[in-house]
């Protein structure tokens, strides 16, 4: 479709193409209701203004300007270039659609700084290491040597117990920054509490 005329046809609005031989309802185009009444409504209104005052008057430049208003938004809907034939006075003006401006390209993000890296805590590590050490050993033994007293198989038992419980958790954590000091120390502890046991049996 390369241009079409937009004319009144009694109190009917139509689209002619651009040899002027074939015309269309605005119904049959893919205008929107909305735009659709909207030029019927101009026709009828420029059909009235006709029969009323044939001479020229204020209303007539507003039925002019209205349908001038309807033939960009056809123009700007369908894409191409729509010659506007006033039904008033005859005279034919080209409206041509609406561009829409081009968004400029966002400019890249620029990439994150890598984050530096955490220096790592030895003194404060070790020191949290070394005492869930003692505590783990000074528990885990006692406990053994506890239940050694009442029967020997109770400390082996004990201590599988213990160190059965204790494993997933220290999986769990022996990566994270802070808590895999804690699973340093406690592992260590577990590990100084079998060698002790057999003393203890």
């Amino acid at each position: 479709m390369s241009g079409i005329q937009l004319r009144a046809n009694g109190e009917r609005a139509v689209l002619v193409d651009g040899d002027g031989e074939a015309m269309t309802e605005p119904d049959r185009l893919p205008l929107g209701n909305e735009l659709t009444d909207a030029l019927h409504e101009w026709a009828k209104v420029a059909a009235a203004v006709s029969r009323a005052e044939p001479g020229a008057g204020t209303s007539h430049a507003v039925v002019s300007r209205r349908g001038l208003q309807l033939a960009g938004r056809v123009a700007t809907s369908l894409g191409v270039n729509v010659l506007y034939v006033d039904p008033l006075s005859g005279a034919e003006s080209v409206v041509e659609p609406l561009r829409q401006p081009e968004r400029p390209p966002r400019p890249p993000r620029p990439p994150r700084p890598p984050l530096p890296p955490e220096p790592l805590p030895w003194l404060t590590g070790l020191t949290v290491s070394a005492a869930s050490l003692a505590l783990t050993v000074v528990t885990v033994v006692t406990l053994a040597a506890t239940l050694a007293e009442t029967y020997s198989l109770l400390a082996l038992a004990s201590n599988v117990v213990v160190t059965a419980g204790l494993l997933p958790t220290l999986w769990l954590i022996h990566r994270q920054p802070i808590w895999r000091w804690l699973s340093y120390g406690v592992a260590l502890g577990l590990t100084l509490s079998w060698l002790t046991l057999p003393l203890v049996l």
